[in-house]
């Protein structure tokens, strides 16, 4: 068995967003095996339990991810994570995987496969509300997809904006308020908000928007009311009703199931699609095991390795 660490040095984030894509594609056809997450509430947060099987890529484990949202000043991240993959024919562990930049690699993939298919543009001025390791992913992922003329960043710590800005220097980058931010082609969202930090009336006609925030039940990013304004496509139905953006305004009957336009696999198949250039199209972004399957046999090929035998 191996243990593999500082796995997301030398992945190319191409390929990662290729073979997420790949992912949602599989899901779209109804070909992976993937129950919902399942969350465990701790005193100052939660950690939640992945599994899956991915038939095309021949893989199949378990992720364990955390979040809590103390961490930092305890010099720690918020979300670590950890993904353990299995031997098909035996069930043996064949290797236990750090997965906590995985993690943001993988979910900045989903973002960027979103914004590919789902915006009006294939050249963009980006808005970005949040400042955080997810911001940063889902720019580094979103811009081998589309080609980014400007970034708008609006943040709560001045201190933090001016770290993301430097981090993305070949890009000109403002700092913003967060309707001046909202003024963008694609918008992204990182927040951990359990109240609307976006306005319907920011949002003007064409705007893709990924929702990656709110990732637990009580989070939301949206205010209800563009929602309704929106297609809204999800990355898994299940995941996205418990603990998606959409689950504060279902649970309050803001917001109705049926009102889903689709998943995002759905999308990558053609099976559903934006429905005109002045469509508003929101991704409801959860994350899902299947994607954490899809980077960890990158991972694998070219991640540091330990051998830890077993059993």
């Amino acid at each position: 068995m191996q243990y593999l660490t500082d796995t997301d040095m030398g992945l190319d984030l191409s390929e990662v967003n290729m073979s997420v894509e790949s992912a949602f594609a599989d899901h779209g056809r109804g070909l992976v095996q993937m129950p919902p997450k399942v969350y465990i509430t701790l005193p100052e947060g939660d950690f939640r339990t992945m599994p899956a099987y991915l038939p095309s890529l021949s893989i199949a484990g378990v992720k364990i991810v955390n979040v809590h949202p103390n961490n930092p000043p305890r010099g720690l991240p918020t979300v670590m994570a950890l993904t353990i993959i299995l031997d098909l024919a035996t069930g043996q562990p064949v290797a236990v995987i750090n997965a906590t930049r995985l993690t943001d690699m993988r979910t900045g993939a989903a973002g960027a496969v979103a914004a590919k298919y789902l915006s009006a543009k294939k050249e963009i001025v980006l808005g970005v509300i949040g400042t955080g390791r997810q911001a940063e992913a889902q720019v580094a992922a979103i811009s081998r997809e589309l080609k980014i003329t400007e970034i708008r960043v609006h943040g709560r710590n001045p201190v933090h904006v001016r770290k993301f800005a430097d981090r993305f220097m070949e890009f000109p980058c403002h700092a913003m308020t967060p309707e001046k931010a909202c003024d963008c082609d694609v918008l992204v969202t990182t927040t951990p908000s359990t109240a609307p930090v976006v306005k319907s009336e920011w949002i003007h006609e064409g705007t893709h928007i990924n929702a990656i925030g709110a990732d637990a039940p009580g989070k939301e990013e949206l205010d209800p009311v563009l929602l309704r304004r929106a297609q809204v496509f999800v990355d898994d139905p299940a995941q996205a009703i418990h603990s998606g953006e959409i689950n504060v305004p279902i649970s309050k009957g803001l917001y109705r199931t049926e009102e889903i336009a689709g998943t995002l696999g759905e999308v990558v198949i053609g099976k559903k699609k934006r429905l005109s250039p002045n469509a508003i199209t929101i991704f409801d972004s959860t994350g899902l095991a299947i994607q954490d399957l899809a980077i960890a046999k990158i991972a694998m090929q070219h991640g540091r390795k330990f051998e830890l035998p077993f059993p």
